[in-house]
Formats: structure tokens, sequence, C-alpha cells
């Protein structure tokens, strides 16, 4: 398993301001402001939101930042710059990103065995699957094990379309938590609050959580099961503050 490096603190740019404040923005969203002035995307965009709600998530971050700015450790506001400086000209191709978790969503491959992890699927992926179907009209079809098993074109050209759907920060949202699942299904369960997106995560990983408990989890594993789990609080704020 690959692991992020930790960054060093000596490249990391200084902190270069004292209040983080949020104000309405000339032409309408909410800007984070740095001792009065307006961040800029990588892009050399100005850092504006659509609600205030996501502006304070993003001013959170910007607080909570000691003698260095380490970007690493401020979801929100990366996934804010995505969004700015790529979605509005790349729409079209996010939305088929999220449908190809679609065409293979984990929601479908349940385990051929032990017993308790089948009826642990079961009992907690097979509703997602009937939501999916009856308030979506997206008819998956099911595999056992791990052997590819495709889906019906039309559930996957309806998840685009779900997904094309969406504004700009929801289509951000959306994608990024396809790809932190590895499924659509939950991904649009988390955006539309039929789950949060924790509760999302932790169905992401019924097999290794149920592998954990038997065998144990090693340090490495249970970092990369942190770093995730706080994308997944990150994103339930995202959508609520989108709500």
């Amino acid at each position: 398993m690959l692991t992020r490096a930790k960054p060093d603190p000596l490249r990391l740019p200084k902190r270069f301001y004292k209040a983080v404040t949020v104000a309405p923005a000339e032409g309408g969203g909410f800007s984070v402001l740095l001792d009065g002035r307006q961040p800029r995307t990588p892009g050399g965009a100005k850092l504006v939101l659509p609600t205030a709600a996501l502006a304070e998530l993003i001013a959170e971050e910007w607080t909570a930042q000691g003698d260095v700015i380490a970007f690493g450790d401020m979801p929100a506001t990366r996934l804010a710059f995505t969004v700015i400086d790529r979605i509005g000209q790349a729409r079209a191709a996010v939305a088929e990103e999220t449908a190809r978790y679609a065409a293979a969503d984990l929601l479908c491959y349940f385990a051929e065995g032990p017993a308790p992890l089948v009826r642990e699927q079961e009992a907690r992926w097979g509703p997602l699957l009937d939501w999916a179907r009856t308030d979506l009209g997206l008819d998956f079809a099911r595999a056992a094990g791990i052997v590819h098993t495709p889906q019906p074109q039309e559930t996957v050209q309806a998840v685009e379309a779900l997904a094309s759907a969406l504004d700009a920060f929801a289509l951000a949202g959306l994608a990024h938590a396809a790809g932190l699942y590895g499924s659509a299904i939950l991904a649009l369960a988390a955006q539309r609050g039929r789950l949060t997106a924790p509760e999302a995560f932790e169905l992401s990983r019924l097999d290794e959580a149920f592998q954990e408990a038997r065998w144990g989890v090693d340090a490495e594993a249970a970092e990369r099961t942190a770093r995730m789990a706080a994308e997944a609080a990150m994103l339930e704020r995202w959508f609520r503050a989108l709500d």
C-alpha cells in the first residue's frame, strides 16, 4: 500500500494572516477573507463560495493553520480550488468519471463467504440497492465474488445524467465521494442525505472492517483509514452546506 509522504514544514508557505472572516462577495456568493483580502486559487481565481455555510467550513480550515499553511490538511479548500479552477470547464468529464464508478459499483459485489460477512452485506447493502432502484430509477446487477459484471448501460447513463444535473460544487463533492467509496450509489446516498457521508464510508469498507476484526490492523492501514474518514467527515459538511 502506498503512503502519502509527510509534508516538509520547511517547504510549506508561512502563515501570512491573522484574522479569517466570511463576507458576501461582490457579484454574489461568499468570500473567505484573510485580513480582509481574498485568497486566490492556484489558477488565479478568487475564492468565492456559493453559500455562507460552505465559506464558514473553508474559513475554519484557514483558521486552524499554525505557523505554516499545510494544504494537505485543508480538504475542503482543496476541493473548492478544484471546482473553481477545473469543474466549470470539465463538467461533462467529471459526470462521466462519476458514472464509471457506477459501471463497477462496490455495492454490487457481494462476498461469497464467510457467511457472517455475506449476511452483513445483505442487511446493509441490499436496502441501498433497493433505494437506488425505487427512488432514483437505477437498476443495478448484483454479482457474487470479484469477477466483473457489466451494469446495464441505461443505469450508467442515468447516473451520468444525475451527476450532470448538479451544480459545480455539488458535482465535485459527488465525484470526490464516488472515488472515496468506490461506489456511485453510496456517493448519491450521501449527496442526497439518504446516508451521512461517514455512514457511507463505513459501508464502503465492510469487508476491510470484517478482516480487521479477525486479523487486526496495522498502523499504516489505520492511518489510511483515519485519513479517508476525515475526508468523509468533510464531505458531510460540504453536502449539507450546499442544501
